[in-house]
């Protein structure tokens, strides 16, 4: 053996020998993985057994009803899952590239700046290049780093916070976002010149999922003011629906500013003339650290970079640039 030479060459390390990992990780049975990968089972212990044997440790522990993998094998599994991934990617974008377009790109956005950031940026990287694909994901953040995790999107527009690992992943503070409430145009509590938190707790709200971060500090902002939180409630995640239910009752619905902003300059809704103590975190750019970003990817990072100068009037460094480290980024503001 070569002094110096990786590991898993001199292992002669297979693809195959990943995807059983995956198996038998997913199934938690070697016979079952070894039907989905259409093997025999002999012949899958035996890759198993000559990667365990090259690596020096047990991966997996045999049990009566199944096996269970090792701290040793969720590592091997975790990686496993990046690299098979990575060679996906790669064969997705060499066939891209044959078909005559620039790359595929996955980018996920939270609500606020899918409304303001997300349509500028998308614009001028249609006119400058309209060929490279890019998909789009609006969620919460807690699912969007999820699929970032494991290779699904490859930058995000979203919140870090303290649950967060924030191992391999760098962020790049853009904005905070405000909340507000809306309701639609004739709704009663319009007429009235600034509703009190009292009036607020009577009446119906639209609002995210219970244990979302956005609808506890709702309920929290009744709750320190002594008064109990709505009781009238209807519950989504479904930012497009809103409208519509809105002009068709008395509910009021809790968004963010841009949200809003949106749905009342095309006379959907009207924003309500209070202000709500309830903020939420800033979000940001997030990428990893351990994953080079494709050029495709570096394309669509710079434009969001450029855009957010002129939307957040915040100025960031080239995409290519950012340090190798985890922790956060402060944006400089433009003078």
């Amino acid at each position: 053996m070569l002094h110096g030479t990786p590991w898993f060459v001199r292992a002669r390390l297979k693809a195959r020998q990943l995807m059983l990992l995956i198996a038998i990780d997913e199934e938690g049975n070697i016979h079952r993985a070894a039907e989905t990968l259409n093997m025999s089972q002999p012949a899958a212990s035996k890759l198993l057994k000559d990667l365990e044997d090259m690596i020096g440790v047990q991966l997996f522990e045999r049990l009566p009803r199944g096996m269970r993998p090792t701290w040793y094998g969720e590592t091997m599994i975790r990686h496993a899952r990046i690299a098979l991934s990575s060679l996906g990617q790669a064969g997705a974008e060499i066939e891209a590239l044959r078909e005559g377009y620039s790359g595929s790109v996955g980018v996920g956005a939270i609500a606020g700046p899918a409304m303001t950031l997300l349509p500028t940026a998308l614009a001028r990287l249609a006119e400058t290049h309209p060929l490279l694909r890019v998909s789009l994901l609006v969620d919460g953040s807690d699912v969007l780093l999820e699929r970032l995790a494991h290779n699904r999107l490859d930058i995000l527009v979203a919140r870090l916070f303290a649950r967060h690992d924030k191992r391999n992943l760098h962020y790049e503070a853009l904005a905070e976002e405000q909340i507000c409430a809306i309701a639609r145009p004739d709704h009663p509590l319009l007429a009235l010149r600034t509703p009190s938190l009292a009036e607020l707790a009577d009446a119906g709200w639209i609002l995210p999922p219970a244990g979302s971060v956005l609808r506890h500090r709702f309920e929290l902002m009744f709750q320190s003011a002594g008064l109990q939180a709505p009781r009238r409630i209807i519950e989504t995640s479904a930012l497009v629906v809103l409208p519509k239910v809105l002009q068709q009752s008395d509910y009021m619905a809790v968004v963010p500013v841009d949200v809003a902003r949106y749905y009342a300059d095309h006379d959907m809704v009207a924003i309500v003339p209070v202000q709500l103590s309830c903020k939420m975190d800033a979000f940001g750019l997030i990428t990893r650290t351990d994953w080079l970003l494709s050029p495709g990817a570096r394309i669509v990072l710079q434009a969001l970079k450029d855009t957010a100068a002129s939307v957040y009037g915040v100025r960031l460094s080239p995409a290519g640039s950012q340090p190798p480290d985890a922790e956060s980024n402060a944006a400089t503001p433009v003078m």
